[in-house]
């Protein structure tokens, strides 16, 4: 049987992450609405969609980051979404080695160089030794292009090398699943193809992936699905090619008209 790298069988059946009717509120504010979606394995789904619509909520749902008050996640088979507190503990250490999440902003150590930043949560989560933990990151620094960079500390790093740092400390817990919550969308555009490009790497490779992105370049040439959001609810989803050439929604076209313009 096949296994995972912490010992433990590999999923193999049906979708890897499947939603049910996620429900997600911020006091009287409903920011998902009864959201449902499914990802299989090797699958790049794009999320997108206006500002304010729920994208960034339902990733964190997805990592128990923001535990949603309705509806059921699954997570390889399991159900993740337990309401009481003491089942939840459980769930969270299970998500947490198998979702890696990937924000806008970087999120590193200040004080700490590239390869301790993707060192730590190694040896904190994974219990890993400090050899193997820091040979596994130098590994993950030089595949995303960032080999001459080992000993830097952020501040002396570009907006674009920072955000590739955080890429590697996230595959440094060998993610299942990766989530991208508009990881450009804080870089100057000239360092935005730096980040992309990783990322299309980790796609061609097969890493299963929901990215929501302002990307429609992206979107297109990588993504295996795109899911259009608005209000708390997915509108439409669909093949990328017909969704951002030819939605069927009314209100995915009025979206894609704006953005497309520019």
């Amino acid at each position: 049987m096949e296994a995972n790298s912490d010992g433990t069988p590999a999923f193999t059946n049906g979708p890897i992450l499947r939603l049910e009717n996620v429900q997600k509120r911020f006091g009287d504010l409903e920011v998902l609405r009864g959201v449902d979606m499914e990802l299989n394995r090797g699958e790049v789904v794009c999320v997108i969609g206006p500002s304010g619509s729920g994208k960034s909520t339902l990733l964190r749902c997805i990592n128990l980051l923001e535990p949603p008050e309705d509806g059921h996640i699954f997570l390889e088979g399991r159900e993740i979404t337990h309401q009481a507190r003491a089942e939840r503990a459980g769930d969270i250490d299970f998500v947490r080695r198998r979702v890696g999440i990937v924000f806008q902003q970087f999120n590193l150590f200040q004080h700490k160089s590239a390869i301790a930043n993707v060192g730590l949560a190694q040896t904190k989560v994974l219990k890993r030794s400090y050899a193997e933990a820091r040979e596994k990151a130098e590994s993950l620094l030089k595949r995303v292009g960032l080999a001459d960079k080992l000993d830097e500390f952020p501040d002396r790093l570009s907006g674009g090398q920072q955000q590739r740092v955080a890429i590697a400390r996230a595959l440094a817990m060998d993610p299942h699943v990766m989530l991208f919550d508009e990881v450009t969308s804080a870089l100057d555009p000239e360092l935005v193809k730096e980040v992309l490009d990783v990322m299309r790497e980790l796609a061609a490779e097969g890493m299963t992936m929901i990215v929501v992105t302002h990307e429609m370049g992206f979107a297109k040439d990588v993504g295996t699905k795109v899911v259009f959001m608005d209000g708390g609810v997915v509108v439409e989803e669909g093949p990328p090619k017909q969704m951002l050439e030819n939605p069927k929604q009314e209100r995915t076209q009025r979206f894609l008209g704006l953005v497309l313009e520019h």
